[in-house]
């Protein structure tokens, strides 16, 4: 059971609250995909995603040289519910970094969810 607290924490830096909404849509992410469609630097991005992870709202896995992101598959009703409410807030944002995404050249390949 997560702490509403430590969530609402979370979700109030932008950096945090971006990965995760991208997440959320996109399901599964390379950190190097987050990280380009962030178009942050790499060491802030990577210590978000892992006090994110630290939290227990995101998991990594290894694959090879690359680690994938994903919401953490037990989230509680109500931390999906605000993300929804906070990617309709957000759209253009997530928008954004949805298009960055989609632009990044030699993206990793694809992980089958596990």
């Amino acid at each position: 059971m997560l702490d509403p607290d430590p969530v609402f924490r979370a979700l109030a830096d932008g950096t945090r609250r971006h990965a995760l909404l991208l997440l959320r849509h996109e399901g599964r992410l390379c950190v190097c995909e987050i990280v380009h469609a962030l178009a942050g630097p790499q060491a802030r991005v990577s210590r978000h995603l892992a006090q994110l992870r630290d939290l227990g709202m995101v998991r990594d896995e290894r694959h090879g040289q690359w680690v994938h992101y994903r919401l953490h598959p037990e989230l509680p009703a109500w931390v999906l519910a605000v993300l929804d409410a906070a990617a309709e807030a957000e759209a253009g944002a997530v928008e954004t970094a949805r298009a960055r995404l989609s632009r990044m050249p030699e993206r990793p390949p694809a992980v089958a969810a596990s």
